[in-house]
């Protein structure tokens, strides 16, 4: 009795972790964007930091509590070369685009197309809705690479996995790329495409340890052939 209850402290302490984690980080976000831009009245951001929120929320109901003990910290285990590359391409990447994207709405350094913006949104939110389609279908879906021994670490086959071996990051470079164009800016770019080469780097080497370590996934790398970009890579 006293094991289940110490068992069920700790999934809350994470539970609680990880929805503080997270919403700490939106309010870093926000606070970034609009000190940037010099103004409060920036439709875009407010609208992009809603949904923000609203997807964190959502993955609070909807993962299990688990999967969010799991992603509420760095777990021990983790590669030596990803705790560098986790925090460049889930924070300092995002972090350079909101800052610069901000000073691009503040200066008037560009003007895209609203067209083009509106397109945007429709990629970046096809891109957390697919990355939150791979987080429901893995259930290990941890926020950096290690091989989780002390969960059972399994391979995930179904959902978005059937199509490219790395769907979670699918979702974070459509991120990197559609967000800066969403919030008004073309200079945001420049930090997102950046974002995106080191989520590309991320890839191939999670790749390369789940083939080396990971026990039925290179039998599942060779029905699902690419780790990205369906048919190029």
């Amino acid at each position: 009795m006293r094991d289940k209850r110490s068992k069920a402290t700790v999934t809350v302490r994470g539970v609680v972790r990880w929805s503080v984690k997270v919403l700490v980080m939106g309010a870093i976000f926000g606070v970034a964007m609009f000190l940037a831009a010099g103004r409060l009245d920036w439709a875009a951001a407010w609208a992009y930091l809603i949904v923000y929120v609203v997807n964190q929320i959502v993955m609070i109901v909807a993962l299990p509590s688990e999967l969010l003990v799991e992603r509420s910290k760095m777990q021990e285990g983790t590669k030596q070369w990803d705790t560098l590359l986790s925090v460049l391409s889930a924070l300092a990447a995002p972090l350079a685009i909101y800052v610069v994207s901000g000073l691009d709405v503040r200066h008037g350094w560009s003007n895209p197309a609203l067209l083009i913006q509106g397109m945007a949104w429709g990629v970046m939110v096809f891109g957390i809705i697919f990355t939150d389609w791979a987080m429901k279908a893995n259930a290990f879906f941890s926020g950096t690479v290690r091989i989780q021994e002390d969960r059972g670490h399994a391979v995930a086959a179904g959902g978005p996995y059937r199509f490219v071996r790395h769907p979670g990051y699918v979702g974070a470079v459509l991120h990197h790329a559609a967000v800066p164009l969403a919030l008004g800016s073309v200079w945001g770019l420049v930090p997102g495409l950046l974002g995106v080469a080191a989520v590309a780097v991320r890839t191939a080497l999670e790749d390369r340890t789940l083939r080396e370590e990971l026990e039925g996934y290179t039998a599942y790398a060779e029905k699902t052939r690419y780790r990205l970009i369906p048919g190029i890579w």
